[in-house]
């Protein structure tokens, strides 16, 4: 019985060792108000019941005293902001929260296995071509959906918080591009992330070369799709130029995109660099258990 206690004792210390997370004390003070953009907005999709706009509360973190704003998804918005259907269903929702200018685009799908088709990476070549640049943005969904839904809360939200259309044409190319690259995902031999990476590419090339001709903007299309390997029919290939040519047309800041695309893709790799970095992490974990495997040992002894 004794030898039981010693357990109890002896692991209870190791664990409390082990897994101590630190507690902040509520200060009283609530949640800080942003006075500059104003509260987080929380877009949702309106074909949601309400068990599931709870459940989707609870993803983004919308509490009843929490500082947001909300709006709904309606089918008219998804006809206006990406020309979908307007008797489309909506489930997938995104809490938007505006950031300076220059911090980027940060983007988190907080139910990956139910966005099935809008990656990260597609949500920020979308928004960046649209002309939002700095947020941060999560996306949820309770079933499984493309995500085409959230999408659009996030351009409706930008206009409710910012007080400005969104540029027609830009919002127009976005979605063209997200179009292009969804249907290039799904050819035989290309997934999500090679699509995006020739997308990604190709805007990082035009930016450096700052193509004047459509004939220029072709060349680069092709000298992406030869680096990457890419066999594309004709009728794509040309689909991919007449997109880029249509935003070098706008005269889209492409240094700007290059630039905030690198740091969404640099975020994640500079956390791995931080934690393969920590030498002494994995002998932390591994004098642990060793430390714990010979307490036992001592006290069945």
């Amino acid at each position: 019985m004794k030898r039981l206690i010693h357990l109890l004792i002896i692991t209870s210390l190791f664990v409390g060792f082990g897994i101590n997370h630190p507690v902040q004390a509520d200060s009283g003070e609530g949640t800080v108000i942003n006075e500059k953009f104003g509260p987080p907005i929380v877009a949702y999709g309106g074909s949601l019941t309400t068990e599931q706009q709870e459940q989707v509360k609870q993803l983004l973190d919308v509490h009843g005293d929490s500082e947001v704003s909300e709006i709904t998804v309606t089918g008219a918005d998804i006809k206006k902001y990406i020309d979908g259907d307007s008797n489309s269903r909506m489930f997938s929702s995104a809490k938007i929260t505006r950031t300076d200018k220059g911090e980027g685009l940060v983007i988190n799908q907080l139910t990956p296995e139910n966005i099935t088709e809008v990656t990260n990476e597609m949500y920020a070549n979308a928004l960046l071509t649209a002309g939002i640049e700095d947020a941060q943005v999560n996306v949820a969904s309770p079933v499984k959906v493309t995500g085409h839904s959230a999408l659009t809360g996030i351009y409706k939200a930008y206009e409710v918080s910012g007080g400005e259309e969104l540029n027609g044409e830009r919002l127009e190319i976005a979605n063209e591009e997200l179009g292009i690259v969804t249907e290039l995902a799904k050819q035989e031999g290309l997934d999500g992330e090679t699509a995006n990476e020739l997308i990604t590419q190709i805007k990082k090339q035009i930016a450096e070369q700052s193509p004047i001709t459509k004939e220029e903007v072709q060349e680069i299309v092709e000298e992406e799709l030869n680096k990457i390997n890419i066999e594309l029919s004709d009728e794509d290939r040309q689909l991919l130029i007449n997109l880029f040519d249509k935003m070098r047309a706008l005269d889209i800041d492409f240094e700007q995109v290059k630039n905030q695309l690198e740091e969404l893709t640099s975020g994640i790799s500079k956390k791995i660099e931080e934690i393969s970095e920590d030498e002494g992490f994995w002998q932390k974990i591994v004098d642990f258990f060793n430390g714990f495997i010979e307490a036992i040992r001592s006290v069945l002894k």
